[in-house]
């Protein structure tokens, strides 16, 4: 779909709030049909000055009807933000430029007490000659051509109210899970076609806040305002246990411990973070830390030794885990801009395969997506680098691209609040925003990668869910033809 079409059909998909507001579900359909036809339309290559007055003509007619003026952040054309400088032909094929105003001179009017990076930290990852040789190998894609896609693959509309997270299961390109503020959770297969909603869990009986996949796919666990955390058996659809909140307060955040999946971490409302049995539904002797705020996201190392917990007060607090009882000690402490909530935390070990780099993701709701440095075995943080999305009141999650290459830069993909999902190269100086999708008609609050990076799924405000399809390259397509992927 040309960058053109996709600007349409995110405007069409912004007046949706004014469409039959009493039928979400033709709003949907809307949006699909609106989708199909544009896609069918890009292909027969109409002059880019038609398109353009078009453009302006249905936005126009659009604001006359409904008696509202939307405009879209940024409708310049689109140029590819790599290294080379030449335009990238249908590589951008369903995208829009991030407004250099907005993303570098809205740093500039930050407060004085907004996150402020240290000089001193060393920038970017130690090459080696190994690693050169086999970027050589792989091509010399920029990171723009390798996120660039190619459309909406699918639309999910199963839920009513706010979806609150997405995320792929373990190493499993087909199925997807999703929470809600409907109080209950789907699990769906998104290939192959046509995509299909496998099964809803019901019996929380408040929103549910957060979940996780289990590492063998075949659990569920997830938290909710009700009070209680639920373990769900996935094949069958049924919940194995039902666990109380000892405080009998709202749950925010939920977690299996990455080693041993029989404890689960859980954080509340009244700022303490949980180790429980899931075998005994007690919480672990020991098992308890205590923050200052409501605790709102959850993240653990790759061995489980590490546990940062994020509130509703700006603190990132590390905690010590021991594995065999279960026992948690304080680490270190920072906040990271007073008052405002942390509200998704991402830990990765490797940003690529250069060199070791521990890095923990923060979406801070300051209109920052940050990225900081894992300095030590204590779990202590230090800023790298932060990066300018529209974020302040909604719970906006963000994720690591989870392939990890030889080629320059790495990239991190966020929601957000103006309705778009943005891509980010944390190795570039300058201009780092390497994507933006459109498609959206509400705040975009989840976004999750399945572990090939072909497909995208993003969810909203309104409880639509949008799974995106990544472009392919020729090599990529003759492998999916010939059935090595």
């Amino acid at each position: 779909m040309s960058s053109s079409w996709q600007q349409i059909l995110a405007l069409d998909a912004r007046y949706n709030a004014y469409r039959t507001p009493n039928s979400p579900q033709f709003r949907t359909l809307y949006v699909k049909r609106r989708s199909q036809l544009l896609r069918e339309n890009a292909k027969a290559g109409f002059d880019p000055q038609i398109r353009k007055q078009y453009m302006k003509q249905r936005q126009q007619l659009l604001a006359d009807k409904y008696g509202a003026t939307i405009t879209l952040s940024d409708q310049s054309s689109l140029r590819s933000r790599g290294s080379r400088g030449t335009s990238l032909k249908g590589s951008f094929s369903n995208i829009s430029a991030l407004d250099d105003s907005y993303g570098l001179r809205a740093q500039s009017r930050l407060s004085s007490n907004q996150l402020e990076v240290p000089t001193d930290v060393p920038r970017g990852l130690t090459p080696t000659k190994n690693a050169e040789a086999s970027r050589a190998l792989v091509g010399d894609n920029t990171v723009s051509e390798n996120y660039a896609f190619a459309g909406m693959h699918h639309i999910f509309d199963q839920h009513t109210k706010a979806v609150t997270s997405v995320k792929f299961a373990n190493d499993d390109k087909s199925r997807v899970a999703c929470s809600s503020l409907d109080g209950t959770l789907s699990v769906c297969q998104v290939i192959p076609s046509p995509a299909t909603v496998i099964c809803m869990l019901k019996g929380h009986t408040g929103g549910v806040t957060d979940f996780c996949w289990s590492l063998s796919n075949d659990l569920l666990l997830s938290s909710s305002t009700d009070g209680t955390v639920r373990l769900w058996v996935v094949s069958s659809g049924k919940c194995a246990r039902v666990i109380d909140d000892p405080n009998m307060a709202p749950v925010h955040a939920c977690t299996f411990q990455p080693i041993n999946n029989n404890l689960v971490i859980s954080g509340n409302s009244r700022g303490h973070v949980q180790v429980i049995n899931v075998s005994t539904g007690k919480r672990v002797r020991g098992g308890v830390g205590k923050m200052a705020g409501s605790v709102l996201c959850l993240a653990c190392n790759d061995t489980g030794n590490l546990l940062w917990a994020g509130d509703d007060r700006s603190n990132l607090q590390s905690f010590i885990f021991d594995i065999q009882s279960g026992k948690l000690n304080k680490g270190k402490r920072i906040n990271v801009s007073e008052g405002h909530p942390i509200t998704c935390l991402s830990f990765r070990a490797w940003i690529s395969r250069e060199a070791s780099d521990p890095s923990l993701l923060i979406n801070c709701a300051y209109n920052s997506l940050c990225l900081y440095r894992i300095i030590n075995d204590d779990g202590e943080v230090r800023l790298r680098k932060t990066f300018s999305i529209k974020h302040r009141n909604e719970n906006i999650r963000s994720s690591f691209c989870p392939l990890m290459s030889f080629r320059e830069g790495a990239c991190v993909v966020t929601g957000s609040e103006d309705m778009s999902v943005y891509f980010f190269d944390i190795e570039r100086a300058t201009k780092p925003c390497v994507n933006k999708l459109q498609g959206h008609s509400a705040p975009v609050l989840a976004v999750s990668f399945n572990y090939d990076e072909s497909l995208l799924a993003s969810s909203d405000s309104d409880g639509l869910v949008i799974i995106w399809k990544r472009q392919q390259n020729a090599e990529e397509s003759l492998k999916h033809a010939s059935g090595e992927v």
